[in-house]
């Protein structure tokens, strides 16, 4: 992972709080001053807090964890579809993405009643299906189709990013965690880790994973998500190593096994070989010696013994 650096968060705009009025006494440990009545963020408390954050989605992906990134204010939708689909492309190799997003709204009971959820997952694709069938389509009138489309065109709005999503996630990573506070309270709920972009204005405590930065700038938001992102990126391809690595070694102990058990085969079958040759050798010998004593007996007697 790469280091970031005080003058990239800078250039940024990161360290721009919001008004001092509207400041949550929870962030003062993050705040560095307040100037012209706004408050300005420590930016070294933002690069502490981003790497942490940063090698914990590492780690995450490492283990094929999943993660859902939410971003729903206008600043931050672009940049978030935009940094998901670079994911999906440089995640090599059949290893799963396993990387969702919210960019429209957050809807209540995604996480705390995913069971219910899961029903609209399998409606939107049913009805994706059936859109895309001309053989069911031509079952129906244009009015139901038409129907049909606007129900899709809402869900796919609603749901489209994490439709994919076959049980809780491992992690949420949110962009202004005051704004998506009802994303933050289900996944405390659910035993979700969560990752966040906290301003001045929002409680950092709630958060697991806390990146002191302001949550309004374009230039924020695209640098934190970008590292995040890249974070990810890391940590799946290690992921892919690993697996190729303990594929490549369960293989070499089947080659070693089958080997091994070839060898003890073509033993079985010279040992009985060995055996029928062993027992021809010892009914050899025991033959000569049989003879050797029938010679022994036939042989006449000395004449000395004759004359006696």
């Amino acid at each position: 992972m790469r280091e970031i650096k005080l003058e990239e968060l800078l250039e940024a705009g990161c360290h721009f709080g919001h008004q001092v009025t509207r400041g949550n006494p929870k962030a003062r440990d993050y705040i560095f001053e307040a100037r012209d009545n706004i408050h300005i963020i420590d930016l070294a408390k933002t690069k502490e807090g981003l790497e942490e954050a940063g090698k914990f989605i590492f780690d995450l992906a490492t283990k094929n964890g999943s993660l859902i990134v939410v971003g729903t204010k206008r600043q931050a939708q672009g940049i978030v579809e935009e940094e998901i689909k670079r994911a999906k492309q440089q995640i090599s190799g059949s290893i799963e993405t396993d990387m969702f997003f919210v960019t429209q709204r957050w809807v209540g009971g995604t996480l705390t009643n995913f069971s219910e959820v899961l029903k609209n997952f399998k409606k939107l694709k049913d009805l994706s299906e059936k859109l895309v069938s001309e053989e069911e389509r031509s079952k129906y009138t244009k009015k139901e189709i038409g129907l049909w489309e606007k129900e899709r065109q809402k869900l796919e709005r609603l749901y489209g990013g994490i439709a994919d999503l076959k049980k809780i996630p491992d992690a949420i990573f949110v962009i202004d965690s005051h704004l998506e506070q009802l994303a933050v309270d289900e996944a405390g709920k659910m035993g979700v880790s969560t990752v966040a972009v906290v301003d001045s204005n929002a409680n950092p405590e709630a958060i697991d994973y806390p990146i002191p930065a302001n949550d309004d700038a374009t230039g924020s938001i695209k640098l934190i998500t970008s590292y995040i992102i890249d974070a990810w990126i890391e940590g799946k391809n290690k992921a892919k190593q690993l697996a190729e690595k303990q594929e490549k070694k369960e293989k070499s102990t089947e080659s070693q096994k089958e080997s091994g058990s070839q060898s003890s085969k073509e033993k079985k079958k010279k040992a009985p070989v060995e055996k029928t040759k062993v027992v021809k050798e010892k009914k050899a010998k025991s033959s000569v010696v049989k003879k050797k004593k029938v010679a022994e007996k036939k042989k006449p007697t000395s004449k000395k013994s004759k004359g006696k």
